[in-house]
């Protein structure tokens, strides 16, 4: 699976467009490719049809090269305004935005500018930065650490 994340994810990049997210389903028979603009001018300059249809011709052409991957059906399609936030690079893109991010496992964690610490799993707040491997959070009007390495899934949760 990383050698065809790393494959796919060089193609793509090529392309001007980041991979968000791959899945493969319905026992590797679909493969699905979630993409979003490298360089969007704003949060609302979005993947369009033209560019799921681009990535896709050029994704099908590179996986019928590639002789061992087995698939039926290729999907590619914007990530959303609710993408997945994974890299490191994702949690820096999105600061002052509004998340929800689930831990793998409940943690206490240290409140910014308190002495307390908080036991929970699951947070919606505002990315106000990732330092040295620690995502900070604001939710409710206090900013939690979260160790980058706990986050279990991460997704962004525009306001409209």
């Amino acid at each position: 699976m990383q050698d065809l994340h790393t494959l796919i994810d060089a193609s793509v990049s090529q392309l001007g467009y980041d991979l968000v997210d791959l899945e493969i389903s319905n026992r590797g028979k679909l493969l699905r490719v979630f993409i979003d603009k490298k360089n969007p001018e704003n949060i609302k300059d979005s993947v369009n049809i033209d560019d799921c249809v681009l990535v896709s011709n050029q994704l099908g052409n590179l996986l019928a090269v590639e002789n061992d991957i087995d698939y039926d059906r290729l999907e590619v399609s914007s990530a959303g305004m609710d993408r997945v936030i994974k890299k490191e690079a994702d949690f820096m893109r999105f600061i002052g935005e509004r998340a929800t991010v689930k831990l793998r496992m409940v943690m206490e964690l240290p409140q910014v500018n308190k002495e307390e610490k908080v036991t929970r799993k699951n947070f919606l707040g505002y990315i106000r930065g990732l330092e040295a491997g620690v995502l900070l959070l604001e939710c409710e009007g206090e900013t939690y650490h979260i160790p980058y390495t706990q986050i279990d899934k991460a997704r962004l949760n525009p306001e409209f």
